[in-house]
């Protein structure tokens, strides 16, 4: 694993296995965490993409509950209305992040996912009707889809989306995959995913399983 900086934001990277760059996966990590909490889905999957590279940034901000962790934006005010406005002040750094992926691997955005949990998911869900191109897909893991009146735009509604969520998530409960979904599938996305019963806020083997599916039938279609 290597660190790479690209828009100022320290990046975890493991290389494709086959020496070909044809493809980018970007993990974006959750609220608290940092860059190196995803990578490890990375070392799963990297023998079944081997002309995929995958970066896992840290988010811009330190966590402000401590403890060292990272964040997209506040979540002080854990409401729908502050998310809404904090989220609109990390979605500059991230699209700068995305031009600025392409231009070192040599991609064009329709060859880069986005694949986040929690708060990265929000992030990832955010980039996708605001991205210049589309992008090659989003995959989201326990996360909530914000700023729902921007997906009624007529903007990026070819890049496939795979939302996974366990119905025992407390921290963001199954009601955020039901309204993403719904909001998705009634402008016009392409959308699947399933929930998981029994499984709280997490990740675990049947989605890191039916994630790399999706992953891998984006850079098949390639």
């Amino acid at each position: 694993m290597n660190q790479i900086t690209l828009s100022n934001l320290r990046s975890y990277e493991i290389q494709p296995q086959s020496g070909q760059t044809q493809s980018c996966v970007i993990f974006l990590h959750g609220y608290g965490a940092n860059g190196q909490d995803l990578i490890g889905i990375a070392n799963e999957w990297k023998t079944a993409l081997p002309d995929t590279v995958f970066v896992s940034p840290d988010a811009p901000q330190p966590c402000e509950m401590g403890g060292g962790g990272r964040q997209w934006f506040s979540l002080a005010e854990y409401s729908i209305p502050a998310m809404e406005r904090e989220i609109q002040t990390a979605w500059p750094k991230l699209d700068e992040y995305l031009a600025d992926i392409s231009n070192h691997y040599a991609l064009a955005l329709d060859k880069i996912i986005l694949c986040g949990f929690s708060q990265g998911t929000m992030m990832a869900l955010y980039a996708l009707p605001r991205t210049k191109q589309s992008l090659a897909g989003v995959l989201g893991y326990s996360g909530r889809l914000l700023d729902e009146d921007a997906f009624s735009q007529h903007n990026n509604k070819k890049t496939p989306i795979h939302l996974i969520h366990g119905e025992a998530d407390q921290v963001v409960p199954l009601v955020s995959w039901n309204h993403a979904m719904d909001v998705l599938k009634s402008n016009g996305y392409t959308v699947d995913g399933h929930t998981t019963p029994n499984l709280p806020h997490g990740i675990d083997a049947k989605g890191i399983q039916e994630g790399l599916k999706f992953v891998q039938s984006i850079v098949n279609k390639a």
